[in-house]
C-alpha cells in the first residue's frame, strides 16, 4: 500500500512536469514598440508684459537714490490706478562711475526697473505711453496667460492620447499582433512663440500720450501649444 502510494505521487509529479511545456507554448507572447503621438493647436497670446525703467546718474549717491525712489513710486501710483494691470519692481542696481583711468569716483548710476502685465492691452498701452514721460521702455512682451496655457493643454491631453491610441492599433496591424497593451505612458506640453509684429513703437505710444490720442492697436500674435504622448506598449503575436 505503501509503495504504491509512491508510485501515485511520483506519476502525477511527471504528468505535471510533462505539461509545463505545453502550458509555456500556449501562454501569449508580446513585442514592446515604443511609440510617440503629437498634437498642437495655435494659441492667441492674451498677456502683454511691459518693462520700463529709470536711470540717471549723480556725484552724490544719496540724491541719486531718492531721485530714482521718488520717480518709481510715482509710476507706481499712476499704474495702481488702472483696473486689471499687475504691478512688480524689477531690478535695482547702483554702481560706481570712475575716470578716464579708472582709479577715482567721478560719480554714481543707478538704475530701477518696474514690471507691468495685463490682459487688456489697449488699457495697458495707453499706460505706458503716460509712464514714458518719466521713464524708458525696456521691452515689449507677449505671451499665453497661465489660465489659457492650462485650458489649452487640457483640451489637447484628450487629443494627444487618442491620437497615441490610433498609432498603438497601426503598429499591432502591422505586426500582425491579435492586441496590445499598453506598459508605460507619459504626457508633455510645449509651447513656441511665433514672431510677431509690435505695431505700437515706442515713439508712437509717447506720441499718443502726449497728444491724447487713442492708444495705437497692438498685435500680439500666437503661440502652438503642443501636447506629445510617448509611451511603451506590448503587441500580442500570435
Amino acid at each position: 500500500m505503501h509503495i504504491s502510494r509512491r508510485g501515485a505521487a511520483f506519476a502525477l509529479s511527471c504528468g505535471m512536469l510533462a505539461s509545463l511545456p505545453a502550458m509555456a507554448a500556449d501562454e501569449p507572447r508580446y513585442n514592446q514598440v515604443s511609440l510617440r503621438a503629437e498634437v498642437s493647436k495655435e494659441v492667441a497670446r492674451d498677456l502683454m508684459v511691459v518693462t520700463l525703467y529709470s536711470e540717471a546718474q549723480n556725484t552724490d549717491p544719496g540724491k541719486l537714490a531718492k531721485q530714482i525712489t521718488e520717480t518709481m513710486n510715482k509710476a507706481v501710483q499712476q499704474a495702481r490706478e488702472v483696473k486689471d494691470v499687475k504691478i512688480s519692481q524689477g531690478s535695482r542696481n547702483s554702481y560706481p562711475i570712475y575716470d578716464t583711468k579708472g582709479q577715482k569716483i567721478t560719480g554714481w548710476r543707478e538704475r530701477a526697473e518696474l514690471r507691468l502685465e495685463s490682459a487688456d492691452f489697449p488699457a495697458l498701452s495707453k499706460l505706458t505711453g503716460e509712464l514714458l514721460q518719466d521713464l524708458k521702455m525696456g521691452g515689449m512682451d507677449f505671451s499665453i496667460a497661465p489660465s489659457t496655457r492650462k485650458a489649452s493643454e487640457d483640451d489637447l491631453l484628450k487629443d494627444a492620447v487618442a491620437a497615441f491610441k490610433s498609432r498603438a492599433q497601426l503598429a499591432t496591424e502591422a505586426l500582425g499582433g491579435k492586441g496590445y497593451k499598453v506598459v508605460s505612458l507619459n504626457l508633455n506640453s510645449s509651447g513656441y512663440p511665433r514672431p510677431y509684429l509690435r505695431s505700437a513703437p515706442m515713439a508712437m505710444m509717447a506720441k499718443a500720450a502726449d497728444e491724447a490720442a487713442p492708444a495705437p492697436d497692438i498685435e500680439a500674435g500666437t503661440s502652438e501649444v503642443s501636447m506629445s504622448a510617448d509611451g511603451l506598449i506590448e503587441v500580442q503575436v500570435p
